[in-house]
């Protein structure tokens, strides 16, 4: 592959006799990530039936990072940081649950690859997966990542180096399905503006070119983007340069400048999700400390000195939840059931836009305690009262959000700790407050404690019938568009939360006294008298803590008007419609952009998390019919209509 931007990747096949008649169809893909990766596939897919090979294709992938992992998941990143997710539990292709017109073409998941990767250069099958042809021979891998997908196992969490090397051979694979005659361009550059008129072939301006990328059309896939500072950020920025503090804004965590955090001297840092997880490990085993097993089995953190004095906080005031750890067995949640395509077409079809806690939310409580109560009765019939079919009917007759429902479940299941209570789970220091610090350490201890061992014990099973559920309700959210951003908070704490060794990585820290827990609600103040940050929390009224370093530990939030992306700034300022809370709007049914009076262009459209169709992520637990891979087939199929109809094929203008 040509490490040439200029050069193609695949320059041996040649274009066929139709392009002395009519230009080769030519795409710009912005973003060279998982999302568009996972979209290549689709048009390999795709195309035999809706493009066929009548004619050349053209394809420029335009990311200053490397294809397949792009940006967050190159391969350049520190060896400490890893997955979210199980290696059994990420896919990069289709299977028979996802809902799409175009074919399925199987492929491993991660787990699968890293066995293939054992037997490099062999061509074998994958234990009734799917077998590998010779295009889709696993590579052969650095030492270092060769040893650890030799030790992964499906229910590891592989490093995201690992994981960049699956993206990078998904990409390669898809890229050589691609039909005959294709040519793709990488060009490691920056996208700055597209132009062109609605009807006419488009322009893609690259940084620092003088001359345009010409294109039939331009897919936005731009992944998770910087942005610039709200008020209160600049506001913290500055007082921090006034005072020569360090205050570290939202970002990447793996791109964070973390050296300016000293040795022994305090960090306050907002935000104990997955953001905070990476952190944490940089500023750990990162700077030298290591973990052992203690004579009764506890892990214990040997510092290294050189570790800061993290004070963590976040609005719940506690850390995402674990992933579960055990799998289903027996029969999953029959989910959709009350939040399904008919529930949302009655959402859309009313004449005023639906309130999301008001009109939505009732309804995904419903199924999520569906799905919560189908399992226990089924699984764990001894702590229920009476037949599930009996209990089906009245769930089923109960409306969304009424109390009736609060005493169908009280006389069914004797026990509250198997009820689903929503509120609590949401906000699970809302009541308690503590009389000193010390003893806010010692109970969020023990609630981390409760959730691991909760998270890894199959009697606990109706948690993972609620995960997923929770996969299903995000699908089905999808079609909604921009529905605010608590339901994204309220998934990610309960689904999206850190491995479990994680958890216990932090409790053997809390242990140490590396990391102290400020609790719920956490607010962070300036003192300019004494030229410091000043943390406190409701959970222990009255506690405050100084410190002369401020950390906000979490991603930004991707709005048009404050994103650091030229491309996505202009494409609004030159007419792009965005959603109240600042996301690019685009058509649920295709993913093309849509215009401030709602007319979705023809030639453009937009993937990923900067948009009102955001999914949960651009790869997927296989089996849950993964939204991302609904919108890229697609997003696909539509792309391959345009180029394929004559009004799409313009002659060249640029």
């Amino acid at each position: 592959m040509s490490a040439n931007p200029d050069h193609p990747v695949h320059p041996d096949h040649p274009f066929r006799s139709p392009a002395a008649v009519v230009p080769p169809a030519t795409v710009v893909i912005v973003g060279a990530g998982p999302r568009a990766t996972g979209l290549i596939e689709r048009i390999a897919a795709n195309a035999p039936e809706l493009y066929g090979d009548g004619a050349p294709f053209e394809l420029h992938l335009v990311d200053p990072h490397p294809p397949g992992g792009g940006r967050i998941w190159r391969p350049d990143q520190s060896p400490l940081l890893w997955m979210n997710s199980m290696a059994e539990d990420v896919t990069m292709f289709t299977d028979e649950s996802v809902e799409r017109e175009g074919p399925i073409r199987p492929g491993p998941s991660l787990a699968e690859w890293a066995r293939e990767v054992r037997g490099a250069h062999e061509v074998r099958e994958v234990r009734g997966a799917h077998e590998v042809r010779g295009a889709e021979r696993p590579p052969a891998l650095p030492p270092e990542l060769a040893a650890e997908a030799a030790a992964l196992t499906g229910r590891s969490f592989a490093t995201r180096r690992l994981q960049s090397a699956y993206l990078r051979w998904v990409y390669e694979r898809s890229v050589a399905d691609l039909p005959p005659g294709t040519i793709v361009h990488e060009h490691r550059d920056r996208a700055v503006r597209v132009t062109g008129p609605r009807d006419g072939r488009q322009q893609v301006w690259l940084e620092g070119r003088t001359a345009p990328l010409t294109a039939d059309a331009v897919i936005l896939a731009l992944g998770h983007l910087d942005a610039e500072p709200d008020a209160e950020q600049r506001a913290l920025t500055a007082f921090a340069a006034e005072h020569r503090l360090v205050h570290l804004p939202p970002e990447f965590t793996a791109d964070s400048d973390v050296s300016a955090l000293r040795p022994g001297e305090p960090v306050i840092v907002r935000g104990l999700g997955l953001a905070f997880v990476d952190l944490m490990v940089l500023l750990t085993e990162g700077r030298g400390g290591r973990y052992e097993r203690g004579p009764d089995g506890e892990l214990v953190y040997r510092p290294s000195g050189r570790e800061p004095v993290l004070y963590a906080g976040s609005r719940r005031g506690v850390p995402y939840h674990a992933k579960i750890g055990y799998s289903l067995s027996g029969e999953r949640p029959p989910v959709p059931r009350f939040f399904g395509p008919a529930e949302v077409d009655a959402l859309l079809s009313r004449p005023a836009r639906p309130d999301f806690r008001r009109d939505v939310w009732p309804l995904i409580a419903k199924e999520l305690g569906f799905a919560h109560y189908h399992r226990l009765f089924t699984a764990h019939p001894e702590r229920v009262a009476g037949e599930w079919s009996a209990f089906e009917e009245k769930y089923a007759a109960c409306p969304p959000g009424s109390p009736d429902l609060d005493v169908l479940v009280a006389a069914a299941v004797p026990d509250p700790a198997d009820r689903l209570d929503l509120d609590t789970l949401d906000h699970p220091l809302a009541g308690p407050r503590f009389g000193d610090h010390e003893a806010l350490q010692q109970a969020l201890r023990g609630h981390i404690e409760a959730d691991l061992a909760r998270r890894h014990d199959p009697a606990h099973s109706p948690d993972l019938a609620v995960f997923l559920a929770l996969l299903s309700v995000y699908g089905q959210l999808i079609r909604l568009g921009d529905i605010g951003g608590w339901w994204h908070g309220f998934f990610s704490f309960l689904a999206s939360g850190p491995p479990g060794p994680r958890l216990e990585q932090l409790l053997a820290l809390s242990r140490a006294g590396v990391v102290r827990f400020l609790g719920a609600e956490t607010t962070v103040t300036t003192d300019p008298v004494r030229g410091v940050f000043r943390a406190s929390s409701a959970s222990v009224p009255g506690h405050a803590v100084e410190a002369r370093a401020l950390v906000e530990a979490r991603l930004p939030e991707p709005t048009v008007d404050r994103s650091r992306d030229t491309l996505l700034r202009s494409l609004h300022r030159d007419g792009a419609a965005a959603t109240p809370v600042g996301l690019l709007a685009v058509s649920p049914a295709d993913a093309r952009i849509l215009d401030r009076a709602g007319r979705p262009h023809p030639r453009r459209f937009a993937l990923g998390p900067h948009t009102d169709a955001r999914a949960s992520g651009a790869f997927a637990r296989p089996r849950t019919n993964a939204p991302a891979f609904r919108q890229n087939d697609a997003t696909a199929r539509a792309l391959l209509r345009c180029l394929r109809e004559l009004s799409c094929r313009a002659t060249v203008t640029a």
